[in-house]
This record gives structure tokens, sequence and C-alpha cells, in this order.
């Protein structure tokens, strides 16, 4: 692999195409990045709905972002906003583009780009096709550092650069307003920091999702053995496993789904006593914020996709699984099975009462 380890890099484009857990993952590149390059100009490609959060944070000097609803249209709404990204992408002029999503698109936008460094994957995560090719002139490896876990799948450019690895996992600080509204929220509600439980039940496929039986049976169980208040988090379209469980449970608890932007519900997240739920950018955004973490994983390695930098435990059903989920379940795509289904209550409610134990002593030496 061809080493730089010397260049005085002005403008830097991070193609990062996926989703807020993804973008969580990839703050730790940036925050290297700019440690490196301190005079650098860090720009992210993004999905429009993450520009805010990433400029806010400091993750990036600025945001491209680009419509999922239109790149997912018809041919023609694909190559306008195609043409309109590529566009404002040009005036940039980078010097370096690092390509960390490693799809066809973001692999075309590289090659339009002509950087003078392009930094990708070799090799891909998918094999090329014939016609395909990668424009890459200083190739990294899937991954980085001799680790397994995906960050380091996104921390993998600094190894080919020769950049000191400093930061090993997300970090992120809420915004001093943002902090000032959750604290709000949680007084409006009548809850005190670092004494509610934050529970995430969605995902972006089904199947990912634990039953919201399951979650009302163990937010029972947690909330009478140990007296912490129960906060519901989530976006939009993850009403209804939501609403089953505050049918089910009985347990009183604060539903803020779809209620909160990225920014609030990262502020949230930091006054939370402990994160409970699915394998989800929420997840990411939890360990990020600082809190320990029970994730709730199917088919998904938690090696590869876990929570990292925080005390946290993931949880999964032995492989291989039984399939419990007949005609919704893929077994040959990790994202788009049901094997989560098969977590029993128990094994959760222990996980987040020996997590609680395990991080009594911090945060009291914290306090």
């Amino acid at each position: 692999m061809q080493q730089i380890s010397s260049a005085n890099f002005r403008s830097i484009l991070i193609l990062q195409t996926k989703f807020i857990g993804d973008i969580v993952l990839a703050s730790a590149l940036a925050k290297n990045l700019q440690l490196e390059y301190p005079g650098a100009r860090i720009v992210f490609l993004c999905e429009e709905r993450f520009a805010g959060f990433l400029t806010a944070h400091g993750i990036a000097s600025e945001v491209i972002s680009f419509s999922r609803a239109r790149m997912r249209g018809t041919p023609l709404q694909r190559g306008h906003e195609l043409l309109r990204v590529v566009r404002a992408l040009r005036r940039h002029r980078f010097d370096m583009t690092v390509d960390i999503t490693d799809s066809k698109t973001s692999r075309f936008v590289s090659r339009l780009l002509g950087a003078p460094v392009r930094v990708g994957h070799h090799p891909t995560e998918r094999p090329l096709r014939w016609h395909e090719r990668q424009p890459a002139n200083v190739r990294m490896k899937p991954f980085g550092f001799g680790e397994k876990h995906y960050l380091f799948r996104y921390l993998s450019p600094l190894e080919v650069l020769g950049v000191d690895l400093r930061v090993r996992a997300p970090a992120i600080c809420p915004l001093p307003f943002e902090t000032t509204q959750a604290l709000t929220l949680l007084s409006k509600h009548h809850l005190r920091p670092n004494a509610f439980l934050a529970v995430h039940a969605g995902a972006s496929f089904p199947g990912r999702r634990w039953q919201p039986e399951r979650f009302a049976a163990a937010i029972d169980r947690i909330s009478a053995e140990t007296g912490l208040d129960v906060v519901l988090i989530g976006g939009p379209g993850e009403e209804e496993a939501t609403a089953k469980i505050v049918a089910t449970a009985k347990t009183p608890m604060i539903n803020l789904v779809g209620a909160l932007s990225l920014e609030t519900l990262l502020a949230l997240l930091k006054e939370a006593r402990l994160f409970l739920g699915n394998e989800s950018g929420p997840m990411h955004m939890a360990a990020a914020a600082g809190i320990p973490v029970v994730g709730l994983f199917g088919r998904t390695n938690p090696a590869r996709w876990g929570p990292v930098g925080v005390p946290s435990i993931s949880l999964r059903p032995t492989m291989p699984c039984d399939c419990v989920g007949g005609d919704l379940c893929r077994r040959t795509d990790s994202s788009k099975a049901c094997c989560v289904w098969r977590l029993e209550v128990d094994p959760v409610v222990e996980a987040v009462r020996e997590l609680l134990g395990r991080t009594e002593m911090a945060l009291g030496q914290a306090v």
C-alpha cells in the first residue's frame, strides 16, 4: 500500500452516505484527521437529515448533503441529484477524498472529483463487477490496526495515511443549548438526570426489533427492582412498536418517540443512567454520549457492530439460529434476519442488573 505521512492537506472529503450509527462511528475518523491536520477543512458527504448534527458537534467543517428519497427515485431523479451533488463537491477542489462508504455511488463520486489523493478500500466489501473499478490511488485494508470491529473499517484510512490513532472510539459532547433543553424536558416530566432508563425499541427492519411485549416485561421488572424511570426514544416511523410497549407494560413511562431532534436526543441520552435497545443508530449514539449500553442483537455479530468506548453488554441468541421469522427472514442478510426474536426476557433483565451494578461505583466516584 502507498504510504503518505507528510502531505499538507487543506481540504478533505469523507464520503459517508449511510445511517446515523455509521455517522457516529465515522466521527472518530474525523477527529483523528482534525488532530493530524489542524488547518484542514473536513467536509462530509452524507444524507441531508444528518447535516446539522455533524456541523453542530464539530465533526465536520461543512456538509454536502443529498436526498435519499431522490437517490431512490426514478433514474431521472437520481441523475439530477447526483449531478447537483457532484457540482457542489467540485467547488471545493479537495486535496483528498476518503471513501468509507465503499459503494458503487461513492466510488463514482470519488472518480468524478479526481482529487490528487483518493483513499478507498482494497479489496472492496463486495467484489467489483467486470465493468467496475476502484478509483482510489491510496488503498487501505478492509479493517485497520489489526481490529475487526466495523469502527476500524472507518478508521482504516488513518493507517494507510500514516496517521497516529489518537482517538479510538467516538465521543460526542452535547451542545450546551441542547443539554439545557434536555434538562428542561426531564424537569417537565418530573424526571431526574441519571435516574432513568432510555429504551429504544425501533430498528430499520422488523426482524431486528425485539418483541414489544418482551420489552414491556423487561421494563416492568427492571423498574420494580431499581426504581429507575423509563423514557422511550426513537425516530419517526417507530411509533407502532412503542405504542405496543405502552399498552402492555404496567410501568408508567415517558414516550418521546419521534419528538426529538438528533441533537436533543444525544443530550437526553447523556443524562440517562443506562441505554437498553436494539442494535441501531441510537445505540451507537448512547455509547458516544458516554452511558452504559445493553444492546440486543440478532444475526449481526456484536464483535463487529457492538457499542464501543463504554461499559456494555451485548446479548445475542445462540447461533446458528433456528428460523423464527418465516417469510420475513432473510438468513443470508444479517440486517434482515429475525434472530433477535429468540432472546428471552430473563437474560436481558440480568444484563441490565449486572451493568448497573458494575457501573455504580464509577458513577459514585464521578459524582
